[in-house]
């Protein structure tokens, strides 16, 4: 299979002017403001899309967020907990590339048109393809009603798949660099080595498995099977240090499964596993400390933790959503206070303030590179530093992010502005590096990084020793704003060809598409012939927690 580009893009192809490339930053957001957002009950209730006014306001050193409905009324949401954090994130929200060919026009306006629509502000960092929407469970919580018995078969063709996965690749200027083979369970659809392969040759650079774990614990000869077809990450849900947050969210206590998997990923050599609790409040809360412990103990095969507060959508008690509510800020507060102050939220940096680091890259090797954009309040994140012992630090201990952010800023506007001796001159920016970095062996990883190609590879080994710690609040329809949506850069592939945003996707267009694409089990078995595993994935799952 050809890859796709068959050739690498360059920065002036298109007609557009390397101008483009100039840094930018969005004014930080003043509160309050006014934004816009869907009514929960229209769309919950109704299932219509009301698009309605929403307000950003402060409030008891928070973020606030309220709107009204003219038939549901007025609903009042907390959007950030701590105005402090939301004003640090706001001072780094840098301007990335979108995309220069768009799947549909605007229409009726966001989030009618996705997309990606022509007023969409980013491209897409990170794909996810939905490969069925079975599942081997039946969690209490789950925001994509995985195998939900009043629901359709959606299994997407392998020739639906190949083209999905042809169609993000097409992207310009940036091809989607990253795949995440979703659902439901992917691991229990028999195609699921075969589609690592062909995303490899596509030219994916990173490929992710999001799994519960449940076959990669019962059997290392499949695990093998999907590191030999050119597995780059599993993304392994694991929410808890002790039971209670298993038995509650997923129906029984799956920490051993989870452990499992880490333990067969150390006997087979696979090292990039990143743990992906989903952070409910008053349930897991207090055990984020604890997962981070986790992950430094198991620093040989887990590259990081990401964690997801609650997103209300799906499969989940919606009376319970004010307790449940976690945001952004709480969780780096409880990290803080957690790890004894070892974490703290000067260390956290909006995803978007990566940026100028994503451009300087694509702009030193000559052509456009991913770029990590977003809006300033989808996601935080920071790394930590392991030491041989096991004691870690903050990043911001190793390195100046500022000055690197600067750094990178001025790398990206000498080629942007078309300075004399560009190159040259940032590779002295780049040797400049060399007084804020406390940690050589870092530098060394991080200017291959630079100087020669930003591949998969060349990460992994700046990863050495690092650990990603994460967080990226999905909406719902009570906290959906539509300007974040704009920004989203995660997105679901679906086979009419159009790539749709992670938060509409789940809250608004999922139960559309699977319904328009789904068929009967009776259907699905004829024209899919399942194995005896995928069988007893509708007949006998391995635990049905919707019934406790």
């Amino acid at each position: 299979m050809k890859p796709i580009p068959s050739n690498e893009i360059k920065h002036t192809e298109g007609g557009n002017s390397i101008s483009r490339y100039k840094i930018e930053q969005y004014p930080p957001r003043e509160l309050p403001y006014t934004t816009k957002s869907i009514c929960p009950e229209c769309q919950l209730q109704d299932g219509v899309t009301n698009v309605i006014d929403a307000t950003l306001y402060e409030e008891n050193g928070k973020v606030m967020y309220k709107k009204t409905c003219d038939k549901h009324g007025e609903f009042i949401e907390i959007y950030w907990g701590d105005v402090k954090i939301w004003k640090r994130a706001m001072s780094y929200w840098y301007k990335t590339i979108g995309i220069d060919n768009p799947q549909t026009e605007v229409n009726k306006g966001c989030p009618f048109d996705c997309g990606l629509c022509t007023n969409h502000k980013s491209h897409t960092a990170l794909a996810l393809l939905d490969v069925t929407n079975r599942c081997n469970i039946r969690c209490p919580i789950c925001f994509a009603l995985a195998a939900d018995k009043d629901s359709k078969v959606y299994e997407p063709t392998p020739d639906e798949v190949l083209e999905m996965m042809k169609n993000l690749r097409r992207n310009m200027p940036v091809p989607t660099p990253a795949i995440q083979f979703a659902g439901g369970e992917p691991t229990v659809n028999k195609n699921l080595p075969q589609y690592i392969k062909w995303a490899i040759d596509l030219g994916f650079s990173g490929v992710m498995v999001a799994t519960n774990g449940i076959r990669l614990s019962k059997s290392k000869e499949y695990f093998q099977e999907l590191i030999d077809s050119g597995l780059s990450t599993l993304y392994l849900s694991y929410d808890g240090s002790t039971s209670e947050p298993f038995i509650v969210a997923r129906g029984y206590d799956m920490k051993p499964i989870k452990d499992k998997v880490i333990q067969n990923a150390r006997e087979l050599g696979f090292k990039s596993i990143v743990m992906v609790p989903t952070v409910i409040g008053g349930l897991n809360d207090n055990q984020v400390g604890d997962l981070i412990d986790i992950a430094v103990k198991n620093r040989d095969v887990v590259r990081g933790v990401n964690f997801q507060p609650v997103s209300i959508t799906g499969r989940i008690d919606y009376e319970k959503r004010k307790e449940m509510r976690i945001t952004i800020p709480d969780l780096i507060n409880d990290i803080d206070e957690q790890t004894n102050g070892r974490i703290k939220p000067d260390d956290w940096y909006t995803v978007p303030a990566m940026a100028p680091i994503g451009r300087a890259l694509g702009l030193m090797g000559g052509h456009p590179q991913l770029e990590l954009g977003c809006h300033a309040a989808c996601g935080m994140s920071t790394f930590i530093f392991v030491n041989d012992d096991g004691e870690y630090e903050p990043i911001t201990n190793v390195i100046d992010i500022d000055k690197f952010i600067e750094i990178a800023v001025q790398i990206s506007n000498l080629y942007a502005e078309g300075k004399r001796d560009a190159s040259t001159r940032a590779k002295l920016k780049l040797a400049a590096l060399v007084r804020h970095f406390k940690k050589k062996s870092l530098l060394k990883h991080l200017l291959t990084l630079f100087l020669k190609k930003a591949e998969y590879k060349n990460l992994a080994n700046f990863m050495q020793n690092v650990i990603m710690i994460g967080t990226m609040h999905f909406m719902d329809a009570y906290n959906m704003d539509l300007e974040r949506v704009q920004h989203c850069p995660i997105n679901y592939a679906i086979p009419d060809g159009r790539i749709i945003p992670f938060c509409t996707y789940n809250s608004i267009h999922r139960q559309d598409v699977e319904s328009k694409f789904g068929m009967t089990f009776d259907e699905w078995r004829d024209s899919h012939k399942p194995t005896k595993m995928e069988e007893e994935t509708i007949t006998k799952p391995e635990f049905d927690g919707t019934k406790h």
